[in-house]
């Protein structure tokens, strides 16, 4: 998926990236830099942030932003915090 076709996907939802990263309490030039850093590239996210951004960014249009992000939506680390409770 391209940084344009996340984009369109978003203001369908009547948002930008700037509107999904104040939604998501994430700063939006943090967004725009993993977006730029990831989508496109067969790089696969390091941090616990751009892990997060990706992954809320994926739930948002309603499909992976980048290769092998699928198997990843789920997550392990906050399912297993609800798991506790």
């Amino acid at each position: 998926m391209t940084k344009n076709q996340i984009l369109a996907k978003l203001v369908l939802q009547d948002s930008n990236y700037r509107h999904f990263a104040l939604a998501h309490q994430y700063k939006p030039r943090t967004v725009l830099q993993a977006v730029d850093r990831y989508v496109d590239t067969n790089k696969k996210p390091r941090g616990i942030l751009t892990y997060k951004i990706l992954r809320d960014l994926s739930k948002t249009i309603g499909e992976p932003v980048i290769e092998g992000l699928t198997e990843l939506i789920g997550d392990p680390i906050n399912d297993g915090l609800e798991a506790l409770k």
